[in-house]
C-alpha cells in the first residue's frame, strides 16, 4: 500500500508510506452513500519527512496502482508522544483524512425547490453543478433510477444530500480522485469462496435482526384530504367570511416559494437560473433583468428556473416593474410541459407587436386567448398568473425495494387534474387600490403534473423586469356568483396588490373596501383539509402460511418512513408494499460481516454470494474497513459488513416511531389504491330556500352512484346513520334543512362491496333558508 500526501507547499506528493507505524495501522473506512476516511499514525521525525497539515491531499493507492482512498486532512493531526530519543522526545502524528466530497461539504447548500419525476443522475448533476465543483467530475455518474420526489435540505451538506438521493434510488455514490460515480446498487457482484481467484474469506458470521412482518402501518406527513366546498351569502355589508376549516398549505416559507430572484446581483444566480443566451441578449441592470433582443428563434434565447414546479395547490406566478419596449416579441413567465417552445406553453404572457403598439395577451395550451392589452411606453406593470389545480400533489413517489436478489419499484406516476387559470395585470402608475385588470378567467380540464418555469423566452424581447416569484399559496380558490348569475374568481393577495380579498392562516377571508359582496352574491370558497397520511397492508399469503401451524398468522409492524418522504396516504400504500416485499423474506433480515484477505476491492453497495444452509444468499455490503497489515508483499485486511433491506434499509429509511396524530386504519388492505377517482370538479350549481343542486363533476360507475352523508364517515351499504340520500345520476339536489349546513358525498361503484373515493367532498353553507 502506498501513501503519498501533498501539504500544498509546493513540494507536490510526497511518499510517507515507510512512516506508517504497525500500532497505527493504516486504515479506510468505507459506508455506503457517506464520505469514506483514512486514518494513520506515522513517524515523520527519523525519516526527515514535514508533519502533514490540515488539509493536505491524500492518496493511498494498492501495490497494482488502483487507488484505494484519496481525499483531505480534514482536522488538525494530533501529535501522540512515543518516548524520548537521543534528541529529547519523540512524538508520532495521527491524522484523519475525508474524501474527496470533503471540498463539496465546507460549501453552503444553496436554497432549492424539490425535483419530480427525475433520473437521479440528473438530479445528482444539478445538486453538483450548483456549487463550485470544477475540480470535480461528473463522467461517472450514471442516469440511475427516477427518483418521484427529491429535495435536498439546506441545512446538510452535499454529501447528505447526496447520500439521500442515491439510497432512495437504490443506488450507491462514491467520490474518488475527484471523479463522483453514480451506480445502481448491486450493479458488482463477489462470490465468498475458499477457491482461487474469487474473494477469499474468512471468518463469516450472519444473523437474522428482524423479525418477519406481514401486516404493515405506514405514517407520513400531513396531507391534504377531503374536498371542501364552503359557499356563503354576500348582503352588501358583510366583508369577512370565517372558514370552517383551516385550509390545507405547504408548511415552511422555503416549501412554498419556488422561486424569488430581485434580479439585484452582479450576475444571473447560476443556482436559481439555467441561461440559454447564444446573443448575450439577457442582463442585469439597475432596472432588473434587462432584455435586449433575441435570435429570432423560440425557444433559443431563455432563463429557466432550474427546479421544476408542481402544478398543483394554488399558484401564483409573478414579474413586477416589467417594462416592454417597441419591437418586442416573445413569452413571459411562461410554464412550459416540455420542451421551451411556444406549443408547449401551458400558460404564459405573450408579447408582441400589434398597429405599432406593444401588447401582452395571455397563453393557454400554446394559444393566444382572453384580452389583449396595450403596454405604454415608460410605464412598468406587474403581471400574475394564478393557477388553482383541486389536486396539490400531483406527482407519486417511487420507493425501491431488492426482492429475491431483483430491485423492484413500487408507486409513481402522476395524478391526473384539471387547473383553474387567471391572467391579471397591474399598472404601477395606478391607485394602489384600483382593482387589477383581469384579461383571462377560464380552466383547462387536462394540465401536466408539474412544469418549467422560463421567466422570459425572448424572440426579441426588449425591456425590464424588476423581479420575480413563484409562490405556493395553499389550496383555497375563491369564486362568486352574482345575482344575474355571471361567474368569476376573486383575486386573494394583499391590499395594494389590486386583489379583491385577503385570506388568513387561519381561514378568514376578509374583502377589501369596494369588493365587498352584493346583496344576493354568493361567494364559494374551495379548498382541502389536513390530515395525516397513514396506510395499512398485509401480506395475504404470508398471513396463511404463519397460521398453517395453528397460532396467529398476522405479524404487524408499525412506523414512519423517514425518506424518501412519503406525502400522502397513496404514498404511504406504496411504501407499505415495498416493506412488505422484503419484511415477510426471512433472507432479508440477515445482516453479518465476514474478512477477506489480498482479494477484490469491494465498496458498499456490491452484492456478496454465498452459501448458507446448502442455499445461496445474496447480501449487500454496507461497510468496508480496509487495514494494512504491514507488511511485503502487500497484505490487506478487508473487513465486510452486510445487510439486507429489512436488516437495513436502503431504498427506504424507516422509524418505528409512528406519528401519535395519525387514525390508524382498522383492517389491512391486500392491495394499494383500492379506491376511485376523487370528485374533483364537484360543485354546488345553485342554492334556493329548499335545495342546493349540486353537479358531481362526472358521471357515476355502472351501478353505483354518489352518496350523501351528514358526516364524513360510516360511507357503506345498509349503514343508515347519517345517510341524507344516494343518487345515480351525475346532477342531485340536497334539500335544505336549515342555514348552517354540512354534508359529506362520495362516489361508489356497482361492485358487491362497494368502492368508494378516497377522500370525500364536503359542501359546507351559511346561507339564508328564507
Amino acid at each position: 500500500m502506498k501513501l503519498t500526501i501533498d501539504n500544498l507547499d509546493g513540494a507536490g506528493a510526497v511518499d510517507y508510506s515507510r512512516t506508517v507505524c504497525p500500532e497505527g495501522p493504516l486504515t479506510i473506512e468505507r459506508v455506503l452513500n457517506m464520505p469514506s476516511r483514512c486514518h494513520a499514525l506515522l513517524e515523520v521525525s527519523d525519516a526527515g519527512l514535514a508533519v502533514p497539515l490540515r488539509r493536505g491531499r491524500v492518496v493511498v493507492a494498492r501495490a497494482d496502482g488502483a487507488l484505494l482512498f484519496t481525499g483531505y486532512i480534514a482536522t488538525e493531526p494530533a501529535l501522540v508522544y512515543a518516548g524520548r530519543g537521543t534528541k529529547g522526545a519523540v512524538y508520532r502524528v495521527a491524522f484523519s483524512a475525508v474524501s474527496d466530497e470533503w471540498l463539496l461539504d465546507k460549501q453552503p447548500a444553496p436554497a432549492s425547490g424539490p425535483g419530480y419525476a427525475q433520473l437521479a443522475g440528473a438530479a445528482l448533476k444539478t445538486m453538483t453543478q450548483r456549487l463550485d465543483a470544477v475540480a470535480f467530475s461528473t463522467t461517472g455518474v450514471t442516469n440511475g433510477r427516477v427518483a418521484g420526489l427529491f429535495a435536498t435540505v439546506q441545512t446538510a451538506g452535499w454529501a447528505a444530500n447526496a447520500g439521500r438521493l442515491a439510497g432512495s434510488t437504490y443506488a450507491a455514490y462514491r467520490v474518488v480522485n475527484g471523479a463522483i460515480q453514480l451506480q445502481l446498487a448491486g450493479s458488482v457482484t463477489h462470490t465468498l469462496s475458499d477457491g482461487e481467484a474469487t474473494l477469499r474469506f474468512t471468518s463469516l458470521k450472519t444473523a437474522q435482526v428482524k423479525e418477519l412482518a406481514n401486516d404493515v402501518t405506514l405514517s407520513g406527513a400531513m396531507e391534504p384530504s377531503t374536498y371542501v366546498t364552503e359557499v356563503f351569502a354576500g348582503d352588501g355589508v358583510t366583508s369577512t367570511f370565517q372558514l370552517t376549516e383551516v385550509p390545507h398549505r405547504v408548511r415552511g416559507a422555503a416549501a412554498s416559494r419556488w422561486v424569488s430572484d430581485s434580479f439585484d446581483a452582479g450576475s444571473l444566480n447560476p443556482q436559481v437560473w439555467s441561461v440559454s443566451d447564444p446573443g448575450s441578449h439577457l442582463g442585469l441592470s439597475g432596472a432588473g433583468l434587462t432584455m435586449s433582443g433575441g435570435n429570432g428563434l423560440d425557444g433559443q434565447t431563455t432563463l429557466t428556473a432550474i427546479d421544476a414546479l408542481e402544478v398543483g395547490g394554488t399558484l401564483v406566478v409573478e414579474a413586477g416593474s416589467v417594462r416592454m419596449d417597441a419591437s418586442s416579441t416573445g413569452v413571459l413567465c411562461g410554464l412550459y410541459a416540455g420542451m421551451t417552445q411556444q406549443a408547449n406553453c401551458l400558460a404564459g404572457y405573450s408579447v408582441r407587436q400589434s398597429g405599432g403598439a406593444t401588447v401582452v395577451r395571455p397563453m393557454v395550451q400554446g394559444v393566444e386567448t382572453g384580452a389583449a392589452y396595450t403596454m405604454l411606453s415608460g410605464h412598468r406593470y406587474t403581471l400574475r398568473i394564478r393557477l388553482h389545480c383541486p389536486e396539490m400533489q400531483r406527482v407519486r413517489q417511487t420507493y425501491y425495494a431488492m426482492v429475491d436478489g431483483a430491485v423492484q419499484s413500487f408507486g409513481g406516476g402522476m395524478a391526473e387534474a384539471p387547473v383553474a387559470l387567471v391572467f391579471e395585470l397591474q399598472d404601477l402608475g395606478a391607485s394602489s387600490n384600483t382593482p387589477a385588470t383581469v384579461l383571462y378567467d377560464g380552466v383547462v380540464t387536462r394540465s401536466p403534473a408539474s412544469c418549467s418555469f422560463v421567466a422570459a423566452n425572448s424572440i426579441q424581447l426588449f425591456g425590464t423586469m424588476g423581479y420575480c416569484r413563484v409562490t405556493q399559496t395553499g389550496s383555497a380558490w375563491v369564486t362568486c356568483t352574482l345575482p344575474d348569475g355571471t361567474k368569476a374568481t376573486r383575486l386573494v393577495g394583499i391590499a395594494g396588490e389590486g386583489v379583491d380579498c385577503v385570506l388568513s392562516v387561519t381561514g378568514l377571508v376578509t374583502f377589501l373596501a369596494g369588493r365587498v359582496p352584493v346583496a344576493g352574491e354568493l361567494v364559494t370558497v374551495t379548498y382541502r383539509r389536513s390530515r395525516r397520511s397513514v396506510a395499512r397492508l398485509e401480506d395475504a399469503a404470508s398471513v396463511a402460511a404463519e397460521a398453517a401451524g395453528g397460532g396467529p398468522g398476522s405479524a404487524r409492524w408499525m412506523g414512519r418512513v423517514v425518506h424518501p418522504v412519503t406525502r400522502s396516504s397513496a404514498d404511504c400504500e406504496c411504501a407499505a408494499q415495498a416493506v412488505l416485499a422484503f419484511a415477510t423474506s426471512r433472507a432479508a433480515a440477515i445482516a453479518g460481516r465476514c474478512e477477506a484477505i489480498n482479494g477484490d476491492d469491494v465498496w458498499p453497495g456490491d452484492v456478496l454470494n454465498f452459501m448458507r444452509n446448502g442455499q445461496m444468499v445474496q447480501v449487500m455490503v454496507r461497510r468496508v474497513t480496509i487495514e494494512d497489515g504491514h507488511a511485503w508483499p502487500e497484505w490487506l485486511t478487508y473487513r465486510i459488513d452486510f445487510a439486507n433491506d429489512w436488516a437495513e434499509g436502503l431504498g427506504l429509511e424507516l422509524s418505528e416511531s409512528i406519528a401519535t396524530d395519525a387514525l390508524l386504519p382498522q383492517t389491512a388492505a391486500a392491495l394499494p389504491g383500492n379506491v376511485l377517482a376523487n370528485l374533483q370538479q364537484l360543485q354546488v350549481v345553485s342554492a334556493t330556500e329548499t335545495a342546493l343542486q349540486v353537479d358531481a363533476g362526472v358521471a357515476p360507475p355502472a351501478g353505483g352512484g354518489f352518496e350523501v352523508r351528514r358526516r364524513d364517515g360510516d360511507f357503506g351499504p345498509g349503514v343508515d346513520q347519517d345517510l341524507v340520500l344516494r343518487s345515480p345520476v351525475r346532477s342531485f339536489a340536497i334539500p335544505r334543512e336549515g342555514q348552517v349546513e354540512r354534508y359529506f358525498v362520495r362516489m361508489y361503484d356497482g361492485s358487491p362491496t362497494p368502492i368508494y373515493t378516497r377522500f370525500s367532498n364536503a359542501i359546507f353553507t351559511h346561507l339564508p333558508v328564507s
